[in-house]
């Protein structure tokens, strides 16, 4: 061996170990980084497990909350839906006879009739319809109704139909009532005389059936609510034993045909003048068998009075 050669294979030696003793320096500071990121990342796990737990258990309150909200809800729907079918008059056994179907298209409409004895001699006959449905419609229907079933306008004659319509056109303007109108039509039969007083405010035509005769009755005033100050007329139509008068909202034939286009008002009415076409529960089949499966796209709504 040459002359220091045993002092470079130390050196060489001692290199190598150095080198090798950075290197495992290195893979340990490397092994406690990764193991220190290890940690963080499994704390962070357990953390976002624990949050995870907790927002689901936020989420089952929650959604038991709900439950017991939509159930009151509901319920507090249907006792609505109750009142507004408890205030419509029990069908008449004494002529004039009644019958009459409502048939809401959601749980709350906006349609609504009655009729009672203003006196001895006079007896008022209506039904109203609200533009749009639910709590709104409803509420502003049932008001209408009560006002006319207790005779609520100040200083309006009952018996003069213009004259009601005009003092419901003063009482419920639009823009006070959340700018819903409505629609009605308004007759009162006075027995002496045979003789039925009409008015109507963008209703659709009241439908007289006499025999093989069709008789469409309407006074084609404005929507109730929708201007001020408007005069409505009043009409006489004379009356006859066995006359059936049929009052009606447009849901009532606002149906769409098969091919798209709606069911034309004069085939309604050809339909109503057919035998046994007027009575309330077949209409409302034919309309439904034109509708097909669901809803009927507005309130069904047709009051049958039979003189």
């Amino acid at each position: 061996m040459p002359i220091g050669a045993g002092f470079l294979i130390t050196v060489g030696s001692m290199e190598k170990n150095l080198k090798l003793e950075r290197e495992l320096a290195e893979a340990k500071a490397e092994i406690a980084r990764l193991q220190s990121e290890f940690d963080d990342l499994n704390m962070l796990y357990e953390a976002t497990i624990e949050h995870g737990e907790a927002v689901e258990d936020e989420l089952a309150d929650k959604n038991i909350l709900l439950q017991r909200t939509q159930t009151r809800l509901d319920e507090e729907l249907a006792d609505a839906t109750r009142y507004v079918m408890s205030i419509l008059p029990d069908p008449r056994e004494v002529t004039p006879k009644t019958e009459w179907l409502l048939i809401p298209s959601t749980e709350l409409g906006g349609d609504s009739f009655g009729y009672h004895e203003i006196d001895d001699d006079h007896m008022a006959f209506y039904l109203l319809d609200v533009c749009g449905h639910g709590v709104g419609a409803a509420l502003l229907s049932v008001t209408a109704i009560n006002v006319l079933r207790s005779s609520a306008l100040p200083k309006t004659d009952f018996r003069d139909p213009a004259a009601v319509l005009g003092a419901l056109n003063e009482a419920f303007p639009m823009e006070k009532q959340n700018n819903m109108y409505f629609t009605i039509w308004y007759g009162v039969y006075q027995k002496s005389t045979e003789i039925l007083t009409f008015s109507s405010a963008g209703h659709p035509p009241s439908i007289l059936l006499r025999g093989s005769e069709v008789m469409q009755l309407t006074a084609k005033g404005v929507a109730l609510g929708t201007f001020p100050d408007i005069q409505y007329r009043s009409l006489p139509q004379k009356i006859e034993a066995g006359d059936r008068l049929l009052l009606l909202s447009d849901g009532a034939f606002e149906v769409e045909l098969s091919e798209g286009k709606m069911l034309p008002f004069a085939d309604f009415v050809a339909f109503l003048a057919k035998p046994g076409g007027d009575k309330p529960q077949n209409v409302l089949d034919w309309i439904r068998s034109i509708n097909g499966e669901g809803p009927l796209p507005d309130d069904f709504s047709l009051l049958r009075v039979i003189f």
